[in-house]
């Protein structure tokens, strides 16, 4: 629970009072290997804080492959924003690679907090302008990057991943194949 409080201790100062209340809005829950958090098609209705494990963010193509927008190591956070904040059937499915522990805020109890403690909107919006920039970022570095330049940033993004992350889903953030990622991972490797 206390990185959590952490966290949002980065963007916001909390009351004693104010921690407790927060804390009591969240739902903990234990993923299994490979469960899903939400699938493509049902509505998000949470933003979720990972406390240990990892969950990624992917979209699956209509031949069947796996696109990874994002990955949420401990420390951060993860939704379908556009379905969370629209209530509509969402485009993202999120699921845990490995047995994942997290913290979960439904949209109701998130608005409840906007009313009761009206600091946690500053939090979100942070969280929300932050998300929009990364997004932005990852579209221009898949349109003006080389495989090897998105890789680096991959490491620098998610360093805590790079040796505990299967070869093929790195792969499939940085859009290569998994041949392909291998082959270049060698090279970058011997290259050392």
């Amino acid at each position: 629970m206390e990185l959590i409080l952490q966290n949002i201790a980065k963007h916001i100062q909390l009351s004693e009072p104010e921690s407790h209340a927060f804390m009591e809005l969240l739902e903990r829950r234990t993923l299994k290997p490979k469960q899903f958090l939400l699938v493509e098609g049902n509505i998000c209705r949470y933003t979720t804080f990972v406390i240990s494990g990892c969950l990624k963010g992917f979209t699956v193509d209509k031949n069947g492959f796996e696109h990874i927008l994002n990955f949420a190591p401990p420390g951060w956070w993860i939704a379908d924003m556009y379905s969370l904040y629209t209530q509509q059937p969402g485009t993202l499915n999120i699921q845990a690679p490995g047995v994942t522990e997290v913290l979960q805020l439904s949209k109701i109890n998130q608005e409840k907090l906007y009313h009761d403690i009206p600091k946690f909107e500053r939090f979100f919006r942070i969280l929300t302008e932050n998300s929009l920039v990364a997004y932005q970022q990852r579209v221009l570095d898949g349109l003006s990057l080389s495989a090897e330049e998105r890789y680096q940033n991959f490491c620098e993004k998610y360093p805590s991943l790079v040796s505990t992350l299967p070869q093929k889903e790195i792969a499939s953030y940085i859009g290569v194949t998994p041949e392909f990622f291998s082959k270049m991972r060698s090279r970058l490797l011997k290259g050392k």
